[in-house]
């Protein structure tokens, strides 16, 4: 008789001798006695399965790999509660068959339900489905966490043994648990359990050895930084590229994710690498490409990474422009009146431009690089130091992307008003004894009023006033050309101004003196 029809014929009978059904009557029928079963290694296994909607069966992975073994046959049974059948052979049972094997049963409008048995492939020359006698496997451990030893065993019965550093350990099945279906567990890891773990057991006067690693993992998260600077402007149809890297202890672990406009729907790259060079600290990779971006792909891209509890993120934003653009205009009117003597005065120009663009001041149609240092140029800003009656004039900004033809231009006008009698006053008794030196000494080298101005700072009509007096009642035995002066001469502006400056209250050591009039 063949062992199809025998199949048939136990199919109609499986209920009634079947001992260790499911507890729920919708749940799949086996003909197996009990829930494991144990088979020699190279023997054949055969299993019934009945049901009530189509049956499909599952196996350990390692079975997939010679799906050549397995045959399956589906047939109906006279049931009209369960009347769906399928045996399942397995031939040339390995030891490494050993493991859980499922028949499952679903439909449109039923959920999926199963019921598993175990299958032990006794092998005395493999006691352990997975051993690892050479190479330790690594277990990372939690502290306070459940830790699994994965020394399975291929028959029920092997008595095994567990060792943490070569020194046996007592199962006492609380703090240490033996189960031969999964190994031994341990439910909650102190650091007591740190080392080489081996589990260990004797088949046939022969003694086998599976060798596990403990590794402490670590949920710290030392930095999370971006390579880019928020916000990111670009052009559409530009590659997008942002690196995140972390840095975490050695026994930890990160995972690392992005989030971003449009993810899910829009075509990434997503690179990653660990660099362990270091012997203090581990540093994580992850770098996002996003080639040809559109404008819809503005918006924040998150880069969050995990180690167990611990999450910390980093954001950047990233603005996209369809095409090159440049926008100028005055905040308030493009005229403006200020005093001679007013400290600083910014140009209030307003621009938005992308990419940045070339930048010019010119001040009656010449550039302002040429001019004065008290003129400072930042970006599109222009900032006058000192405001003097000179400074008054025709002021224009000349923005440029000369690679799109793009062009604005913008002209301002300062009127700059005399300074009030009490501000002469104050800003004539600013110069020191030492700037009115350095000034007199300009004088005598042929150095021109606005010249003397610009290199000591000093205001033209300050500078006018000291060489009058100076010309009239000058207490200077040698009237030529001193050689502080040709030594001043030769320093910076920078320099000049900083001396200066430390010369406020006045320098004793002046070898210039002047009286009480000046």
């Amino acid at each position: 008789m063949s062992y199809a029809l025998i199949s048939i014929i136990f199919c109609s009978q499986i209920g009634s001798i079947v001992t260790a059904r499911s507890p729920d009557p919708l749940n799949p029928e086996l003909s197996l006695r009990s829930k494991q079963h144990v088979i020699k290694i190279n023997q054949t296994l055969r299993v019934t399965c009945r049901g009530s909607s189509p049956i499909s069966w599952s196996w350990p992975d390692h079975v997939m790999n010679g799906t050549e073994r397995i045959s399956i046959i589906n047939f109906n049974s006279e049931d009209h509660k369960k009347p769906y059948c399928s045996n399942l052979t397995l031939s040339d049972a390995q030891a490494k068959d050993t493991g859980y094997f499922y028949c499952n049963t679903s439909s449109s409008n039923i959920k999926q339900r199963k019921t598993a048995f175990y299958i032990f492939v006794k092998d005395k020359h493999n006691p352990f489905v997975d051993q690892y006698a050479e190479v330790p496997k690594v277990l990372y451990v939690i502290i306070g966490q459940r830790l699994l030893i994965p020394c399975r065993i291929t028959a029920p019965h092997f008595n095994v043994t567990l060792k943490l550093n070569y020194h046996s350990l007592t199962i006492d099945g609380k703090k240490i648990m033996w189960d031969s279906k999964q190994g031994f567990v341990i439910p909650r890891t102190t650091l007591n359990f740190t080392g080489l773990l081996s589990c260990e057991t004797t088949v046939n006067g022969k003694t086998f050895y599976s060798y596990y690693l403990t590794h402490r993992k670590v949920n710290r998260i030392n930095s999370v930084q971006l390579n880019v600077t928020s916000p990111i402007k670009m052009l559409s149809g530009r590659s997008l590229a942002i690196k995140c890297t972390v840095t975490t202890e050695l026994n930890s672990r990160v995972a690392i994710n992005w989030d971003f406009p449009g993810k899910g729907n829009r075509s990434n790259s997503i690179s990653k690498r660990i660099d362990q060079s270091d012997h203090m600290i581990n540093t994580f990779y992850s770098t996002l490409v996003i080639d040809k971006v559109l404008t819809s792909d503005k918006g924040n891209y998150i880069c969050q990474v995990t180690s167990g509890d611990t999450v910390k993120k980093r954001k950047a934003t990233v603005n996209v422009y369809e095409k090159p653009f440049i926008s100028a205009r005055c905040r308030k009117s493009c005229v403006a009146e200020v005093l001679a003597g007013q400290a600083v005065y910014h140009f209030p120009i307003k621009v938005k431009a992308f990419p940045s663009p070339d930048v010019l001041w010119l001040k009656n149609g010449q550039p302002i690089t040429e001019r004065s240092i008290r003129y400072n140029t930042t970006g599109h800003e222009l900032i006058i130091r000192d405001v003097s009656e000179e400074d008054g004039g025709s002021y224009s900004i000349i923005l440029e992307l000369k690679q799109w033809k793009l062009f604005k231009n913008i002209t301002f006008t300062l009127n700059v008003n005399g300074a009030s009698p009490l501000l002469k006053m104050e800003k004539l008794k600013q110069p020191t004894e030492f700037q009115k030196a350095i000034i007199i000494d300009y004088h005598l080298c042929k150095k021109s009023t606005r010249e003397i101005s610009r290199r000591t700072g000093v205001p033209k009509s300050s500078v006018k006033l000291i060489i009058n007096k100076y010309m009239k009642r000058s207490t200077i035995v040698n009237k030529s050309c001193s050689e502080r002066a040709k030594k001043v001469h030769g320093e910076s502006h920078h320099s000049l101004r900083k001396k200066v400056k430390q010369n406020r209250k006045g320098n004793r050591g002046s070898t210039l003196r002047f009286s009480k009039d000046m």
